[in-house]
């Protein structure tokens, strides 16, 4: 059953993570990701760089990887900035069972805040300067709510309106890009975006299906 099989994959990979965190030491933190559990979705790490536990979420990219169902590719070396500034690379490889099913994924994330600063001071000595780019902030967390919100505002911050001032097509617009990113799979999720937005949950679910092309609004009520 593939349900067995996934547990199997998720196992044997699980003494994997210890050993990739191991060998390269205390700035490598090695995750795996339950995709049919998306709230508490990490269920093995090894080390220590986001901050998380087993039972904690998963990521922006994590969600995003999760909306593109069995069409997700592997995600590697982008680089991200935590909420305290911390730089992280990561790469976010997708597990699949034998039948082609993404379920999971296996993230190793390295804390390069010290390389880049070393970086920036040997590019000033040697008068060798680089275009400063900030790479895109991203939610690590235990608790997927704060993920949720985090991507809310961003949405928001983007549209650089209050919702009351957003037209229908901007309203549209926003829910259909939390839905591309694999939020509305997070159980829950509709309720705690209606309050961040201020509107009704029944609200909430019609934007959702509106944007999904159905005129069901009770699926996901469960949330």
């Amino acid at each position: 059953m593939p349900a067995a099989e996934q547990d199997a994959i998720i196992a044997a990979l699980t003494p994997v993570i210890d050993g990739i965190a191991a060998t390269l030491g205390s700035f490598c933190e090695a995750v795996i990701h339950d995709f049919r559990r998306p709230e508490r979705s990490v269920v093995a790490i090894a080390g220590s760089v986001t901050g998380r536990g087993v039972g904690g979420s998963m990521s922006e990219i994590g969600m995003g990887v999760l909306a593109r169902g069995d069409e997700a590719r592997d995600e590697l070396n982008y680089i991200t900035r935590t909420r305290d500034g911390k730089m992280v690379k990561s790469s976010t490889m997708v597990l699949r069972d034998s039948t082609g099913s993404v379920f999971g994924a296996l993230c190793v994330n390295l804390d390069i805040t010290a390389v880049n600063q070393v970086h920036s001071v040997v590019g000033e000595i040697a008068g060798v300067t680089t275009p400063a780019t900030t790479p895109p902030t991203t939610t690590f967390g235990d608790d997927i709510g704060s993920v949720v919100d985090a991507i809310v505002d961003s949405h928001q911050l983007r549209q650089n309106k209050p919702w009351a001032d957003l037209s229908r097509d901007e309203r549209l617009e926003l829910f259909r890009g939390l839905h591309e990113r694999g939020v509305f799979a997070v159980r829950g999720a509709a309720s705690r975006i209606a309050a961040r937005l201020g509107i009704s949950r029944a609200s909430a679910y019609n934007y959702l299906a509106e944007v999904r092309g159905g005129t069901d609004t009770t699926e996901g009520a469960q949330g």
